[in-house]
């Protein structure tokens, strides 16, 4: 009997669960459920931002090496016939494809990929397909994307998180953070709904479950940026009977590696067009290195490219010349802290690694020890040459290897109408806030504070 595969997506989810380390968030199914399978800490996706990633990860191949870089372009393009999905071949080998939002609704879940493929799946749930037909499933769940969705059932105190040093240590940032936090215990709810469902429909047995996320947290330094808290997901895999239970692996896991992984386990061929590797089952093969990229995002132009291996992060921007915090309008509206690290800046009242982040420039390359500095604070590139030149050479030989569509300059018009849709969508953004389209800084973060915290500010 071929058996089923069920991916759960977490978005935006930074693996912050109690399994992996985070013990004031309650993720008591999640919990059980890496007790019964294998979860693996060295997971990290291609890209920071949910388009390009998925892209890559339902493809099996780096978005920057057939067009897809660019986080949400391209979506009329047809993706060509000899680029294939993951639902494209567990279909020739007789499945049925669905993919939900989840419960309590069960929509059509998210897609988001920078091509067009019609019917990339045949419906929503598998109790749509046929009578004994194995069936490959996704379950994309969304509540750990901003707006972050409270849990009321079990409230995270704003003074028992533990923020990364390189964010200011406020209230306003605190309580944004416990939101996010709680967001992380509502998704788990959701999963055990799911998982339910398997064990009513007695499927748990037969079903390969894999627990993974599109990209990192939904924070300003991590989202659509290539330090860990932007590329590193969960990854655990369950498969009673075929999988260890109960272990912690540190093997570098690529997000380009679920499809090849769900494809070998499932017993089907692994197509040597995929560029990621099986990193579970007998046909495993450990990696090296993972590498990371990120360009066009909204209406902001960048590109950065990353090598992480187990010890080691270096990161080149080809936009030195410009700030981090380019100007985006979503992150604008949607992130206090985009806001707030900019005044506080003027003010004089940032440390030397929260005032990185915000500095007018960047340098061409980054080198961080993970060992030693796991937040990705000291850059090491001026003291640590042979590394440096390593690194560098891992990326160089990706590129000569894979090729990288992102050095050929995006059509300008391309931008101007994203630039546009954007500012339009900050502008009802704003009318739904109350708030006008030119508000300032400072009654901006008014505007959060009564939000979040309940106050009243001028």
């Amino acid at each position: 009997m071929k058996p089923n595969v069920l991916w759960i997506y977490g978005e935006d989810l930074y693996p912050n669960l109690a399994c992996y380390g985070t013990p004031v968030v309650q993720t008591p199914v999640i919990d059980q459920f890496a007790s019964e399978a294998t979860l693996f800490t060295n997971a990290f996706v291609t890209c920071p931002v949910c388009s390009p990633s998925r892209s890559a990860i339902i493809s099996g191949r780096y978005q920057t090496s057939f067009g897809s870089h660019n986080h949400r372009s391209r979506r009329d393009w047809p993706l060509p016939e000899d680029i294939r999905l993951i639902t494209d071949y567990f279909r020739d080998a007789g499945y049925f494809t669905c993919n939900s939002s989840g419960p309590p609704n069960d929509r059509p879940g998210k897609t988001d990929f920078n091509f067009f493929r019609e019917n990339p799946f045949d419906g929503v749930l598998w109790s749509e397909r046929a009578a004994g037909q194995p069936f490959y499933a996704q379950f994309n769940i969304t509540d750990t994307h901003r707006d972050f969705v409270a849990d009321p059932e079990n409230p995270i105190a704003p003074e028992q998180v533990e923020l990364p040093p390189y964010y200011p240590d406020t209230p306003l940032i605190r309580k944004d953070w416990a939101m996010w936090l709680e967001s992380i215990q509502v998704f788990d709810r959701k999963v055990g709904e799911v998982l339910k469902r398997l064990d009513d429909d007695g499927l748990t047995e037969n079903t390969i479950v894999f627990i993974i996320s599109d990209h990192g947290r939904a924070h300003i330094r991590d989202k659509q940026f290539l330090y860990d808290g932007g590329t590193r997901v969960p990854c655990i895999v369950r498969w009673p009977g075929h999988v260890d239970a109960g272990v912690v692996k540190d093997d570098l896991v690529s997000g380009l590696d679920f499809a090849p992984t769900a494809l070998s386990l499932a017993g089907l061929d692994v197509p040597a067009v995929m560029e990621g590797n099986v990193f579970l089952g007998p046909d495993a093969k450990e990696r090296d290195h993972v590498i990371s990229a990120r360009d066009r995002c909204d209406g902001t132009v960048d590109r950065i490219r990353s090598v992480r291996t187990k010890t080691h992060k270096y990161i080149r921007n080809y936009h030195p010349d410009r700030p981090y915090m380019q100007y985006n309008r979503y992150k604008e509206q949607q992130y206090p802290l985009w806001t707030l690290a900019p005044m506080l800046e003027q003010e004089g009242k940032l440390t030397t690694a929260q005032a990185k982040f915000v500095a007018k420039h960047r340098p061409y390359e980054e080198l961080y020890d993970l060992d030693a500095d796991p937040h990705e604070i000291e850059n090491l590139v001026d003291s640590e040459p042979g590394i440096l030149a390593e690194m560098s050479g891992k990326l160089d030989a990706w590129i000569d290897t894979y090729g990288d569509q992102g050095a050929v300059p995006e059509d300008p018009a391309v931008i101007a109408e994203e630039s546009a849709a954007m500012y339009g969508k900050r502008s009802a953004g704003f009318e739904k806030m109350g708030l006008p389209g030119d508000v300032s800084p400072k009654a901006f973060m008014a505007y959060w504070e009564r939000l979040l915290l309940g106050e009243e500010s001028e």
